[in-house]
């Protein structure tokens, strides 16, 4: 008799965006002539930059001629002309990655919840609340145990290191792996060099591994502020980068990203030997993952050229404006966010002391706009929202017009 694995059975029955669009579905049945603002799931609204889409479209006419079609690349890592790119960006703001370090993907989220599978399920695995539902989602698949830092209003959402470690059945126990996101989804906030160092050597000093989310990390404009984990002194020696062009550049129905998984990184086995990581993630990749096709990779290769540089900045700016109109929205408001100046995320505190559930439920039937509730990312996250900058420029200014309307009244 078949048998399942029933750590699944132990996640939460419908995943948050299933909710909402259930909600919004049930919405729009009742009342099909109202004009529907999504502002809540982070899909990018504009399009592909042109120099993106003519690199793709030259490399798909490659493919169609036999002596340029190409097939499976040799390493499966990603072809050298693009992990080459990726070294040079890194450089280009102050982190030294050397391309044979970079692994290409079809986007952060995959990575996020594939890497666990080089680490032992008996690891505990250290998640902020509020965090992206990946993070706990794949390690309860394995039957991990999970522990949380309190990302809170009282430290800017920017949880740190519990020097006595973290309540688990009964006793103190310290983290194996470590996830962190900065600029931070949902909360947009960006830990400062700092805040990361303490990380690391918290990470050093208990033998831990980093995963560090930086899918958006284009977004930090305060050039104080990291955007590589690796910026930072002694991180190659702890921590995991995933990174992702789905907001940096629009690749979000196109699919492409990369980790970097440094050699100088090691674990030690259960027999004493000291083991590779890098080693251990190319050869789980190797198994199975057949790589990003050739016109996606040359199509973000152009990303990193100056001209798509340029192009892509453009759009990030446009990203940007909506989120200082939300901004200077709640400012007025008086309603207490973060995000907004490093990310492409607002996430503010729901007035009246309402759930974030109740609040999505007002805001859908009030003014017709579609946010995402805090709850949906931890327990941290209740009485909070978050709103993305993602959308219609016209879009984003009727939603806060709305918003003022709704508060007022």
């Amino acid at each position: 008799m078949i048998k399942v694995n029933e750590n699944y059975l132990k996640l939460e029955k419908n995943y948050l965006f299933i909710r909402i669009a259930e909600k919004v579905k049930a919405f729009q049945a009742a009342d099909p002539e109202a004009k529907l603002i999504r502002m809540g799931i982070g899909d990018v609204t504009l399009p592909l930059a042109p120099v993106v889409v003519e690199a793709m479209q030259n490399a798909a006419a490659e493919m169609g001629v036999k002596e340029t079609f190409r097939g499976y690349e040799d390493s499966g890592a990603g072809y050298d002309f693009l992990r080459e790119a990726v070294a040079g960006y890194y450089r280009s703001f102050g982190a030294d990655v050397p391309a044979e370090d970079i692994r290409i993907n079809d986007g952060a989220k995959s990575d996020c919840g594939n890497l666990v599978d080089i680490f032992g399920d008996d690891n505990i695995v250290l998640v902020t609340d509020p965090a992206y539902p990946v993070y706990v989602d794949s390690n309860l698949m394995s039957g991990r145990k999970i522990v949380y830092a309190d990302s809170n209003e009282a430290n800017g959402f920017a949880a740190m290191p519990s020097a006595d470690g973290y309540a688990l059945d009964g006793k103190q126990v310290f983290p194996d792996i470590i996830y962190l996101c900065s600029p931070n989804n949902p909360t947009g906030s960006v830990y400062t060099k700092a805040q990361l160092a303490e990380w690391i050597a918290y990470a050093k000093a208990h033998g831990a591994v980093i995963l560090f989310d930086a899918a958006y990390e284009a977004f930090v404009s305060q050039p104080e502020l990291p955007r590589s984990i690796y910026q930072i002194e002694g991180a190659k020696e702890v921590a995991i980068e995933m990174c992702s062009l789905s907001k940096t550049a629009g690749f979000t129905g196109v699919r492409c990203g990369y980790t970097v998984v440094p050699s100088e990184l090691k674990a030690t086995a259960s027999d004493g030997t000291e083991v590779s990581l890098k080693q251990l993630w190319n050869r789980r990749e190797g198994s199975k993952f057949n790589g990003v096709s050739y016109p996606v990779q040359r199509a973000a290769e152009a990303v990193f050229t100056p001209e798509g540089q340029k192009q892509i900045r453009e759009n990030i700016a446009y990203y940007q404006e909506n989120a200082r109109i939300m901004a200077e929205t709640l400012t007025e408001l008086g309603i207490a966010f973060t995000g907004g100046i490093n990310s492409p995320y607002i996430w503010f505190k729901c007035p009246d002391n309402m759930d974030s559930w109740s609040f999505f439920d007002r805001m859908l039937s009030e003014i017709a706009v579609v946010g995402t509730p805090g709850a949906g990312f931890g327990k941290n996250g209740d009485g909070w929202f978050r709103l993305t900058a993602f959308g219609d420029r016209d879009n984003t200014k009727e939603a806060m017009q709305r918003l003022k309307k709704m508060m007022k009244a």
